[in-house]
């Protein structure tokens, strides 16, 4: 089960969340049937965005996460909301991310969405992560996340991020360092121990005296049939009625659940109540 654990950790001075994300990955590499260098690229991006939705506060908040290689020869998406609905979708995996930006932008539903934007460090989601919350959200922020995959199938998937708080002491900061370090193979760990047995493992007594929160991201697609027709209508009935002629019908596929909605001559006339 996809799990995401969070507590306030050294003196509630430091944010901590623990992720397990397999299962997460594992409907992503069937959805897309993706390769191995894509599975890990997009996994560790439903991983953060896993992360940073579960930090969401309002509950029509949203975040989407966007990578794009220097070359312009990979990029992937992920977005995801309050609920935990998690969903994204990569291009040109082979290559894999070649320099190039990463762009997060988080609407709490409250005000204007923020938007900010970091290069990106290398394939590690764990390194750009990082950059990106030091260079746009100025937050220390350490993040190690990982994903195994193994004939074809991921075994294992999250890990853990430490956020320090603003005032956070020196030797709690030290603190975290040192506790840190235990995840530099993260992925290695998560199928070890999964998102408890971290807890119990490596947090127990840091966790014992706060209260520990449990999310449960999953794989969803906010797309239906509905939401695309409110696509499709605007394009008017003679320039739908011209594609279908031309096209034999009207398709419009969704990237993040790989689904493509087809409207034949009948369904364009049903919409328009003719």
């Amino acid at each position: 089960m996809n799990k995401l654990c969070k507590a306030l950790v050294l003196d509630n001075e430091v944010s901590l969340s623990v992720l397990d994300t397999t299962e997460l990955v594992n409907d992503a590499i069937k959805i897309h049937n993706l390769n191995e260098k894509g599975a890990k690229i997009l996994g560790g991006l439903l991983t953060a965005c896993a992360y940073m939705a579960g930090c969401l506060k309002s509950d029509k908040g949203a975040v989407s996460i966007t990578v794009k290689s220097g070359d312009g020869s990979c990029s992937a998406s992920v977005s995801g909301d309050k609920d935990g609905h998690i969903r994204g979708y990569i291009d040109g995996a082979e290559g894999g991310l070649k320099g190039g930006s990463m762009t997060v932008i988080k609407d709490d539903g409250l005000f204007r969405p923020f938007i900010g934007a970091c290069e990106l460090k290398s394939d590690d989601v764990s390194e750009n992560l990082m950059q990106y919350f030091h260079m746009s959200e100025q937050v220390e922020t350490a993040v190690a996340f990982g994903v195994k995959i193994k004939n074809g199938k991921c075994v294992a998937a999250g890990g853990v991020v430490m956020q320090l708080l603003p005032g956070t002491h020196e030797e709690n900061m030290d603190a975290a360092e040192n506790l840190m370090q235990n995840f530099v193979h993260a992925a290695d760990v998560v199928e070890k121990l999964g998102a408890d047995g971290i807890l119990e493992e490596y947090f127990k007594d840091l966790c014992g005296k706060t209260t520990t929160y449990f999310l449960f991201p999953a794989y969803k697609c906010n797309c239906s049939r509905k939401k695309i027709e409110g696509v499709v209508i605007p394009l008017g009935f003679d320039e739908l009625e011209k594609i279908v002629k031309e096209q034999g019908e009207v398709s419009v596929h969704c990237h993040y659940c790989n689904t493509d909605y087809k409207f034949s001559e009948r369904d364009i006339a049903k919409l328009f109540g003719k």
